[in-house]
C-alpha cells in the first residue's frame, strides 16, 4: 500500500500539477536543474577538466619551464646563478671600463709630459740659437773693432804737433798733444794689450797698449788709469782721462806711435792712414 500510495500520489501530483496553471512549468524548470552528479560529470558525459598542477611546481615561471627547469628549487638555484653570472659580467665590465678610463689617462699623462718635454726641448734650442746668434755679432763686432781705428778724444784741440822744438823737449816733440778738460775720457784707438799702465816720471801717468802688429801706443800726461797690465782693450774702450801729470804746462792728452816698439812716428799721419779724418 505504501508503493501504491507513492505511485498514486505521484500521479495525483503530476496529474494536479498538469491541471494547475503556472506548476506545470515549474515543474519542466526544476527537470533542467543539473543534479550533483551532473555536476561532477562522469567519463561518459562530461569533458575532462586540466589536471593540477605538482605542488612542487610552485613559482617557476614560463622562462623556467622554456629553460627545462620545472623544479622549484633547481628555478631558484638557476635564477641565482644567472642573477650570478650577471653581476660577475657587470663587475668585468666594470673592471675593463676602468682599466680602459686609467689607460687613458696614462696616455693622456705621457702626451703631456712628451709635450711638456718637446716644449722644454724647444726652448732650449731657441736659447742655444740665441747665444750662438750674440756670440757670432759680439766676434763680428770685435772683429770690425780690431780691423777698425777710433780717435783717442771726441772733442779736441791740436796744441803741438809732432817734431816741434821748444825748451818742453830735450829734443823735439815726439808725440801729438791733444788739448782738453782734465777729466777728459781717453779711448783707446785700436784692440791690443795692455803693456803699462803706471807713473813714468816726465810722462807722467801713461798707458801703453801694444798692437797686433807690435805697434806701441803711448797715452801720457792722464789724471787716471781705467785699465791695468795684460788686460785686453778694444776700440773705443776707455783707458783713462786727461790731466796735467808729469813735465806738463797744462791738461792735454800726449799721444805716441812707436811701430814695434821703437822710434815715434807722426800720430796724425798714422791715424790719417787708417782712414780717420783728424
Amino acid at each position: 500500500m505504501a508503493a501504491v500510495g507513492a505511485g498514486g500520489m505521484a500521479t495525483a501530483n503530476e496529474e494536479g500539477a498538469a491541471g494547475m496553471p503556472g506548476v506545470g512549468a515549474a515543474a519542466d524548470k526544476v527537470k533542467e536543474i543539473p543534479v550533483l552528479g551532473g555536476l561532477l560529470g562522469t567519463p561518459d558525459t562530461a569533458e575532462a577538466a586540466p589536471a593540477a598542477a605538482p605542488f612542487t611546481s610552485a613559482g617557476v615561471t614560463q622562462a623556467d619551464i622554456a629553460a627545462g627547469h620545472t623544479d622549484a628549487g633547481e628555478a631558484l638555484r638557476a635564477r641565482i646563478l644567472q642573477q650570478a653570472d650577471q653581476q660577475e659580467a657587470t663587475a668585468e665590465a666594470e673592471d675593463r671600463a676602468a682599466a680602459l678610463e686609467a689607460v687613458q689617462a696614462d696616455a693622456a699623462a705621457e702626451a703631456a709630459e712628451a709635450a711638456e718635454a718637446e716644449r722644454a726641448a724647444e726652448e732650449e734650442r731657441q736659447r742655444q740659437a740665441e747665444e750662438e746668434r750674440q756670440r757670432r755679432e759680439e766676434e763680428e763686432r770685435l772683429r770690425q773693432l780690431r780691423e777698425s781705428y777710433a780717435l783717442p778724444l771726441s772733442d779736441y784741440r791740436i796744441s803741438t804737433t809732432f817734431g816741434e822744438s821748444g825748451p818742453m823737449w830735450q829734443t823735439t816733440h815726439t808725440g801729438t798733444d791733444f788739448a782738453a778738460p782734465a777729466g777728459t775720457p781717453v779711448k783707446n784707438v785700436h784692440t791690443g794689450t795692455v803693456q803699462e799702465a803706471a807713473w813714468a816720471g816726465s810722462y807722467g801717468y801713461r798707458v801703453i797698449i801694444e798692437l797686433e802688429d807690435g805697434t806701441e801706443v803711448w797715452y801720457c800726461h792722464l789724471s787716471s788709469m781705467s785699465v791695468s797690465a795684460g788686460q785686453e782693450v778694444t776700440t773705443g774702450d776707455t783707458i783713462g782721462a786727461v790731466g796735467s801729470t808729469g813735465n806738463s804746462s797744462g791738461p792735454h792728452l800726449h799721444l805716441e806711435v812707436l811701430p814695434n816698439g821703437t822710434d815715434a812716428i807722426d800720430p796724425l799721419a798714422w791715424l790719417r792712414d787708417k782712414g780717420l779724418s783728424i
